[in-house]
């Protein structure tokens, strides 16, 4: 049910995990730790799903907040829970106040968890191609370092992910990066078809967030290869399925 990091499992203080599809209540292609509101899921069961994951990871259930997600850079203090219906446009969040989880929802995209003991200052962030090209990542950073973090004390591990080898794109998006003055030769391969590539996008993830200055780790574990833990997007889409589950990452601080 729960995937967790060696590194930050042993900072003081703070709890976490990435959650699998295991554990939950949810048949069908959701099954059964589904907590996606968004999906064509009975609500109940996602309910059930995202408060099984509170008792986890040791907090109130109505303690876990999460977002809107939008492929954005924006990012949110957390100073407060709320209601999911009320989740903000954004795809970060970042706070200070101990027994609030936060929680980005997942499917591919990478999910990053960031904690920086020292200052008791945790962030979490929805890092899909979009999102870490455009700044997310490092907006995540700004945030927590606002709130009283050292770039060097924070450390940000990225959890289950689409690898390289999964993820075609094709001449638009390769020519994208290239405009922007990416690397495109360490982050595409040629694939089998002409003019498209695999975009690695854990590897620019984890590129993104050295670059910001803070200790990354990456689990290596990739969602479209793995159905029987992790759902995926873009096996959903390959497979013509009507619908896809969605994973929650979420991260505290303990007390409160």
């Amino acid at each position: 049910m729960i995937v967790r990091s060696p590194v930050l499992s042993a900072l003081p203080g703070i709890r976490h995990g990435w959650f699998t599809r295991e554990g939950g209540v949810s048949g069908g292609p959701y099954s059964s730790l589904n907590t996606g509101y968004g999906s064509q899921d009975d609500r109940a069961n996602v309910t059930e799903n995202r408060g099984r994951i509170a008792d986890a990871i040791g907090i109130r259930r109505d303690r876990l907040v999460t977002l809107y997600q939008v492929h954005s850079p924006d990012v949110v203090e957390v100073t407060e829970p709320w209601h999911w219906q009320d989740n903000p446009e954004a795809d970060a969040l970042v706070t200070r106040r101990p027994g609030i989880a936060l929680g980005t929802s997942h499917a591919d995209c990478g999910p990053v968890l960031f904690a920086d003991a020292e200052a008791r200052v945790i962030g979490a962030a929805h890092a899909g191609w979009k999102g870490a090209f455009t700044g997310v990542l490092e907006a995540t950073v700004d945030a927590m370092v606002r709130l009283g973090s050292r770039r060097g004390d924070i450390m940000a591990c990225l959890g289950p992910t689409i690898s390289a080898a999964a993820y075609e794109v094709g001449p638009e998006f390769i020519a994208r990066f290239r405009d922007a003055g990416e690397a495109i030769d360490r982050w595409f391969t040629p694939s089998q078809r002409a003019g498209h590539a695999m975009f690695d996008l854990p590897g620019y993830i984890v590129f993104r967030l050295e670059r910001a200055g803070v200790l990354v780790t990456d689990l290596g574990l990739c969602t479209f290869s793995d159905e029987a833990r992790f759902f995926s997007y873009r096996r959903m889409t390959l497979n013509r399925e009507p619908d896809y589950g969605r994973h929650l990452a979420a991260i505290a601080i303990e007390g409160g």
